[in-house]
């Protein structure tokens, strides 16, 4: 079996170009997760590696499958220059560590929430996961391993968050569209929910 961390590392590059910076982060009982940090021209990308090692584990099984299993990486993007987004790495980091910690399994449509603000002034604590495909194609692998998905993150306020919770992801992301909101700004304010 390769080496999957490698595989993801080489589409990561492959799609987004030469990494600028990388950090890794462990938490104690979990692999080490790297956030990598790609310029293009004024946009930020911040991609996790290593939340694909092993695949994600329905929490109510009582043995995880070492194999089978969704396995994804996270990629959030935002305007360069705006706001200190390099501080998005450790919370961004902590996403890509939930399913090890927490036993989730993170897909499309799911609200992550860091507890915090994404970064210094932030006005986002969470964000809601969309769906995989536009940025960075998935990664086939070796059967039986899934694919990995690569995640776009978009991030949301408090209050967008709340009306997730009520309404669902569908409708924020059509008020998101409807109202022409700019989801790479880092100092946006919420959308309009009435």
């Amino acid at each position: 079996m390769e080496d999957v961390l490698a595989l993801v590392e080489a589409r990561l590059r492959t799609s987004l170009g030469e990494p600028d910076a990388r950090a890794a982060v462990t938490f104690l009982g979990t692999d080490r997760i790297e956030v990598l940090r790609f310029v293009d021209g004024d946009i930020v990308r911040y991609a996790t590696l290593g939340m694909s090692a092993q695949p994600m584990a329905d929490p109510a099984a009582v043995l995880a499958d070492p194999v089978k299993g969704p396995r994804a990486e996270l990629v959030l993007s935002v305007r360069a220059g705006l706001a200190d987004t390099d501080k998005l790495l450790r919370p961004l980091a902590v996403l890509a560590a939930s399913p090890q910690v927490e036993g989730v399994i993170v897909a499309p449509g799911a609200s992550l929430d860091v507890g915090g603000a994404l970064w210094p002034g932030a006005p986002f604590t969470s964000v809601l996961v969309a769906e995989p495909g536009g940025l960075v194609a998935d990664l086939e692998l070796d059967e039986p391993m899934e694919p990995v998905r690569f995640l776009p993150l978009l991030p949301m306020t408090s209050n967008e968050a709340a009306f997730k919770r009520v309404h669902g992801a569908q409708e924020l992301q059509e008020r998101w569209l409807t109202h022409g909101t700019d989801l790479r700004d880092p100092l946006r304010r919420s959308v309009t929910l009435d």
